[in-house]
């Protein structure tokens, strides 16, 4: 279930942090705080299971504020628009539709550090439309794709696998798969389901900083890229929901049909 999230600037500051998206994600978890402490701490602490591996099943765009004037030295955005908008998704069930727009509606918030950022009003959540998906499908990632993984006894920190890499395609079958499993009681997919991707044209890199100017600062990278699905249709309205690759609830992943 996707949502367009519309907000208004209200204060003078225009300066926001490049790596917005750790500030996005901890003010969602704020937000179904406010409503459900239960389900916050839930998926915060331990989400949706499949196995060993643990999902939160929703994902957020990137913020749309137009063209800002890039600060690059300072790693920052001067904001110039007035009005910002936000697609954000949860993988819930069809009645929750007005219990989410209530949530998010009319919220206030500060998005940044204690050094830059923005006031911002929530002035309107409407639900997107659902979308005709089909076996095989285009897609643009509008925020990075991250996949990693850890070798044994060779590195301490995840290594960030480039599209095309060995097992990179095997590993968003398998995030897909684990995601859907962890649903509760979700029909069964087809045995031996067809899976392929068809990446197109050149991945763009991105190194994304998670809680910048914290102790707890670390860094993730992810690529950008237009891709070719072929999948259940069951997975494709997944991904929609809740993202592709890992981190989705930091807000990557998330993806938009294309051409």
């Amino acid at each position: 279930m996707r949502f367009r999230i519309t907000f208004n600037r209200t204060g003078k500051q225009r300066m926001l942090p490049i790596d917005y998206q750790y500030f996005l994600s901890a003010w969602i978890y704020k937000v179904i705080g406010q409503a459900d402490r239960e389900f916050s701490s839930f998926l915060h602490t331990e989400g949706y299971s499949s196995g060993y591996k643990h999902f939160k099943l929703f994902c957020y765009s990137p913020l749309n504020f137009g063209r800002p004037r890039l600060w690059k030295e300072k790693a920052l955005f001067e904001i110039q628009a007035d009005q910002l908008f936000l697609h954000v998704s949860f993988r819930m069930h069809e009645a929750a539709e007005k219990f989410i727009i209530g949530l998010f509606n009319r919220q206030q918030l500060y998005l940044g550090d204690r050094f830059n950022g923005l006031d911002l009003e929530v002035t309107q959540v409407e639900r997107l439309p659902e979308l005709a998906l089909m076996e095989t499908t285009n897609y643009k990632a509008w925020s990075p794709v991250v996949v990693s993984y850890k070798e044994e006894n060779r590195h301490t920190y995840a290594q960030y696998m480039p599209p095309g890499a060995d097992g990179y395609e095997a590993f968003l079958k398998e995030n897909l798969l684990s995601k859907y499993q962890s649903i509760p009681n979700v029909e069964p997919l087809p045995e031996n389901f067809a899976f392929s991707l068809q990446v197109h044209g050149v991945p763009k890199s991105k190194l994304i900083t998670i809680k910048p100017g914290t102790p707890q600062q670390s860094k993730v990278r992810g690529f950008v890229y237009d891709f070719t699905l072929t999948c259940p249709v069951k997975l494709h309205q997944l991904l929609l929901d809740c993202g592709i690759g890992e981190k989705n609830s930091m807000g990557f992943g998330w993806v938009e049909p294309g051409d």
